[in-house]
């Protein structure tokens, strides 16, 4: 169990990450209006602002999915599997987006996004077995 925290803790540190691709070693960074200077970013700056909103919307489902398993009894070996892999996938989306590969970072969410929904399905399988 102790590795699917872990990776509820590094998907949720994955934005901030983002978030320093996109505003790294630009000079004329405002941090009195962050959000308006990243929103008019190009390039992999706004890619990578992306990735970081993305990051954000798929904390939860994961995180969540991660919690149910362990709580209805999933195999604590199987969630820290599904956990490593959505991590790994979730680090390859971002290497992707900000590389601006479309079809391999679409690729490689769908594999995150099918990891969690594989969570949520041994937990419900896991109810209905009891």
């Amino acid at each position: 169990m102790m590795i699917s925290y872990g990776a509820v803790l590094v998907a949720g540190l994955m934005p901030v990450v983002c978030a320093g691709i996109a505003k790294s070693g630009f000079k004329g960074f405002d941090n009195n209006d962050p959000r308006a200077w990243l929103a008019r970013q190009t390039g992999f700056r706004a890619r990578a602002n992306a990735a970081q909103a993305n990051c954000f919307e798929a904390f939860p489902f994961f995180a969540v999915g991660i919690i149910l398993a362990l709580l209805t009894g999933v195999d604590p070996q199987i969630v820290d599997a599904l956990a490593v892999f959505f991590v790994v996938m979730r680090v390859l989306y971002v290497i992707c987006y900000v590389a601006d590969k479309a079809k391999w970072r679409t690729m490689v969410w769908s594999a995150a996004y099918l990891a969690v929904v594989a969570l949520y399905a041994l937990a419900m399988l896991n109810l209905q077995m009891d």
